[in-house]
């Protein structure tokens, strides 16, 4: 019920941290969902089922082996992995750090690769670094510094 609240009752445009949570909400007619984590090979079936059956399932990329593992798992129907390049903004979880000079050309390995196959939607970070501040200041902090490096990555 909050789920369907928090979008308005659309149903679409959520983010989950498994796939459990995934699965629930699919079930309860979110079809709409990104998997906010890089795709393990061992959750890949899991993740194709998901990309199969809903209208769109959202992944996680963060390296140039993920993006081979979809590359070489291609979706049936003429469906495609829809991908999100996961950037690493100070949280050390994962992702690529922007400033990486691999993130770039991930990127454009993901856009420009086989969009029939994999399509990149955009880029993604979490503050997860904001989880041990002690007051709202360091909190925006890191939510500055979070922008400012997806900006300039983007940007590039």
């Amino acid at each position: 019920e909050g789920a369907e609240l928090a979008t308005g009752g659309t149903r679409r445009g959520i983010v989950v941290s498994t796939l459990a949570e995934a699965r629930f909400f699919a079930a309860g007619g979110f079809d709409d969902i990104l998997y906010a984590f890089p795709v393990p090979r061992w959750r890949l079936a899991e993740c194709s089922e998901l990309a199969q059956r809903l209208k769109e399932f959202q992944v996680l990329l963060d390296s140039p082996q993920g993006l081979e593992l979809l590359l070489q798992n291609p979706l049936p129907g003429g469906k495609r992995w829809l991908v999100w390049l996961k950037l690493d903004c100070g949280n050390g979880r994962a992702g690529i750090r922007p400033t990486d000079p691999e993130a770039l050309a991930l990127a454009r390995a993901i856009a420009q690769g086989s969009p029939e196959l994999v399509t990149l939607v955009g880029v993604y970070a979490h503050c997860g670094n904001t989880y041990g501040c002690r007051d709202i200041p360091a909190i925006q902090a890191i939510a500055r510094d979070t922008t400012a490096a997806v900006l300039e990555f983007v940007t590039a």
